[in-house]
């Protein structure tokens, strides 16, 4: 004979904001949490890194692509869009202001899994080449904005700028040591472009030929704050766009009755069964 089901006993539940849950039900639903963040995660990291090589890549690779002022400027912009969005879902949702500081940790983390596996080891790239940039100091000030007044206009304003102004000193520590000037078989160049004629690429763009005619390169003079102000100016616009865009990605919808049976579902039946009000004056 099988023993009856004991019912379980009082320390089998545990209460978790006013909700009784059991034991085994709350440690399952915590393991799916976590299950859960470390694929969106993931997804966020993939989806933003790919975002990020396609528009902002070339000027990342390099070192010695990094005192142009297309780096400069096009970086912050192409850098503020999944910060926007997540900050909107993660704010809006669940009252958490890590939105832009999360995404841009996973896309420094999408980069140095790429720069490692990709370009050093397959392709035996020094890291003093391919060295990710860092920017995180103004994804902290996004956040920071975000949380002290809780609104995404002035986040946009003040967050914005400061995300595509921090961009260029947060990373100087890292590039002056490449800006240094060293005379090569009579010719001045830097350490960053000394190194690029060292470590030679397949190819060279087309666009990066008509930019080497110009004087777009900054040095680290006046014209790299020029370009951080303007890249600030896009950058509260493309917020304000990508703010929006999180918003429309994390609504959620319903289809229409009519549609139902289109995707072999049975009509809902809730509105012809449900009562009818009776709107008599008696």
């Amino acid at each position: 004979m099988t023993a009856p089901n004991k019912p379980p006993a009082e320390g089998d539940f545990v209460d978790i904001y006013g909700v009784r849950w059991s034991r085994w039900a709350a440690q399952l639903s915590a393991r799916l949490d976590v299950i859960i963040s470390i694929i969106i995660a993931l997804a966020v990291t993939a989806a933003f890194h790919l975002h990020f090589q396609l528009l902002a890549g070339d000027w990342d690779f390099w070192v010695d692509w990094k005192d142009r002022q297309y780096w400069v400027t096009l970086t912050p912009i192409v850098a503020i869009t999944f910060p926007a969005a997540l900050q909107y879902v993660l704010w809006e949702k669940f009252r958490i202001p890590l939105g832009a500081t999360l995404s841009i940790t996973c896309l420094m983390m999408g980069a140095w899994i790429a720069r490692i596996f990709g370009f050093h080891l397959w392709s035996y790239f020094p890291f003093s080449l391919i060295w990710p940039v860092l920017m995180i100091p103004g994804a902290l000030v996004l956040d920071c904005v975000l949380v002290l007044t809780g609104n995404f206009f002035f986040t946009a304003v003040i967050g914005g700028m400061g995300f595509a102004v921090l961009f260029y000193p947060s990373n100087w520590p890292m590039l002056a040591a490449y800006r240094l000037p060293v005379e090569i078989m009579g010719t001045l160049v830097s350490v960053g472009d000394y190194i690029g004629y060292t470590f030679t690429r397949t190819a060279t763009p087309e666009y990066l030929r008509f930019i080497e005619r110009g004087t777009l390169r900054t040095f680290g003079g006046h014209s790299a704050w020029v370009a951080s102000a303007f890249s600030g100016f896009v950058c509260v616009m493309t917020y304000l766009l990508w703010w929006h865009i999180g918003m429309l990605l994390s609504r959620v919808t319903t289809l229409p009755n009519r549609w139902r049976s289109m995707f072999g579902m049975a009509p809902d039946q809730t509105a012809a069964t449900a009562p009818v009000e009776s709107h008599d004056a008696r």
